[in-house]
């Protein structure tokens, strides 16, 4: 009887033994994470940026003049009056100032006017494009900040400007 219990006992040792070695699997290692999706390049969405001031040609032209006498834009600032007008659609938050100038031939109350005159000529011309009125302050100086002060036509026209100036980009 010692035997069978022995036996028994040995035999329910292995049974055991046997059933913990099925219960204790080793796991498998959790599989290494998927690599992170690829950054998107920006999208270059064709809008204007605050940076763009000083980097595209068209925007960094920010004179426009005159002919003698005339506060009419002249054809070949339209493309400049484009680009400006863009700028201002695509940056809402944006802010010019036009400040018309005049030569100092006539009075000094006619200058201003003039110099009126050709910044609301240019603001019409940005609000033409695109612009918003909002954005645009014009003040004339007339004839008082010249860039030139030599009397002789070639100076005369380097004064006959309105010039944008940005106070908000």
């Amino acid at each position: 009887m010692k035997t069978n219990y022995r036996l028994l006992t040995a035999a329910a040792v292995c049974v055991l033994l046997a059933a913990c070695a099925r219960q204790v699997q080793e796991e498998a290692p959790p599989p290494p994470p998927p690599p992170p999706a690829p950054t998107p390049a920006p999208v270059d969405d064709g809008r204007y940026q605050p940076s763009d001031l000083d980097s595209d040609s068209c925007l960094r032209q920010r004179v426009v003049y005159f002919d003698f006498d005339r506060d009419n834009v002249r054809s070949e600032f339209q493309q400049i009056m484009n680009c400006h007008a863009k700028y201002l659609r695509d940056r809402p938050s944006a802010r010019i100032t036009l400040e018309g100038h005049a030569d100092e031939r006539g009075s000094r109350e006619y200058n201003l006017g003039l110099g009126e005159r050709r910044g609301n000529n240019v603001r019409n011309a940005l609000q033409a494009a695109g612009g918003s009125a909002g954005q645009l302050t014009v003040v004339s100086y007339g004839e008082e900040r010249p860039t030139c002060t030599v009397s002789a036509e070639s100076c005369w026209s380097q004064n006959r400007r309105v010039e944008i100036i940005y106070t908000a980009r």
